[in-house]
């Protein structure tokens, strides 16, 4: 039995303190892409922020209460 199974939907990168919603619009719409962030806990690489999916998640989450 999984004891994390309920715990995690609560821990995804949506909810992180270090997550940042992509800004940038697709070339064919003019809504933001839905779906992708960048992870701003590290110091970025020469590629910059990682990016990630509102769906990931990673063992330093950190809550948000405002994105509650």
């Amino acid at each position: 039995m999984d004891n994390w199974i309920c715990r995690s939907k609560g821990m995804r990168c949506e909810t992180c303190i270090w997550f940042t919603p992509k800004g940038r619009f697709n070339s064919e719409e003019t809504k933001p892409q839905q779906g992708l962030g960048r992870c701003r806990k590290r110091a970025p690489t020469m590629n910059g922020w990682p990016v990630m999916f509102i769906d990931d998640w990673c063992g330093e989450h950190k809550l948000d209460e405002n994105k509650l």
